[in-house]
């Protein structure tokens, strides 16, 4: 599972069991609200995920911002809520450079922009781990 954190929404994609192709799910939104933040811990239990990858927004500089603080609290938050829940997983950050821009060329208006850039993160996520 790929996700592309932000403020007001979420993105998300999971990738079939061959680990090749990632697929764009419904975003989730305010998932730093306590409903958001349930309905992501359930969407990784009843999805039987094994690893999730969090993209990491680095300045293009390549140096921290303001969210790739706020990506680093929220995967942290994430690796700790899984662990008391009894289901801990690897969480990892991973550069997202460009998703965003990859994201918004690859899809139509009317897809979720922010699932899309999930799904371009967790592509790239696992053609390198492959």
């Amino acid at each position: 599972m790929a996700l592309d954190h932000g403020a007001a929404r979420t993105g998300v994609a999971l990738s079939d069991p061959t680990g090749t192709i990632a697929t764009p799910l419904p975003a989730i939104e305010r998932v730093g609200s306590r409903r958001g933040r349930r309905a992501l811990l359930r969407l990784i239990d009843e999805r039987q995920v094994d690893e999730i990858v969090v993209g990491l927004p680095i300045g293009l500089g390549g140096h921290d911002t303001d969210q790739t603080r706020e990506a680093r609290a929220f995967a942290g938050w994430l690796a700790d809520a899984l662990a008391e829940a009894g289901q801990p997983r690897p969480v990892h950050l991973y550069d997202e450079r460009f998703t965003t821009r990859m994201a918004q060329q690859s899809g139509g208006r009317d897809s979720d922009e922010d699932s899309r850039a999930a799904a371009v993160l967790l592509e790239e996520w696992l053609r390198r781990a492959g």
